[in-house]
């Protein structure tokens, strides 16, 4: 299953807003993770004024103990504030496909 992250701090209505919007799409398989920039220093760093940022992180084959193993984290486009949960779904959709021959 694909995982999103979503990099987020405390506060943010443009990052709540993109957090409930994504966990209303319910036609994609993905698993989300909310990341709390102001938990870890690189974090913060890296995100203070950038927030909301989306990553996805796509499954690979599992590795030698039987877990998946992930590729690393990818930036997606932010989507604009204004979008729906349907074109948000549509934006994911472009993004979010699985290369089988990984």
């Amino acid at each position: 299953m694909m995982r999103l992250i979503l990099y987020s701090k405390p506060g943010c209505h443009l990052c709540e807003g993109l957090q409930e919007k994504l966990e209303q799409i319910e036609s994609l398989n993905f698993q989300l993770e909310v990341r709390d920039i102001t938990e870890r220093d690189d974090w913060f760093q890296a995100y203070q004024y950038e927030v909301p940022v989306l990553f996805k992180v796509q499954p690979r084959r599992q590795n030698s103990a039987g877990n998946p193993a992930f590729s690393p984290e990818e930036q997606l486009p932010r989507p604009s504030p204004r979008c729906t949960v349907a074109q948000l779904e549509q934006l994911l959709q472009k993004y979010l496909q699985t290369d089988d021959s990984e």
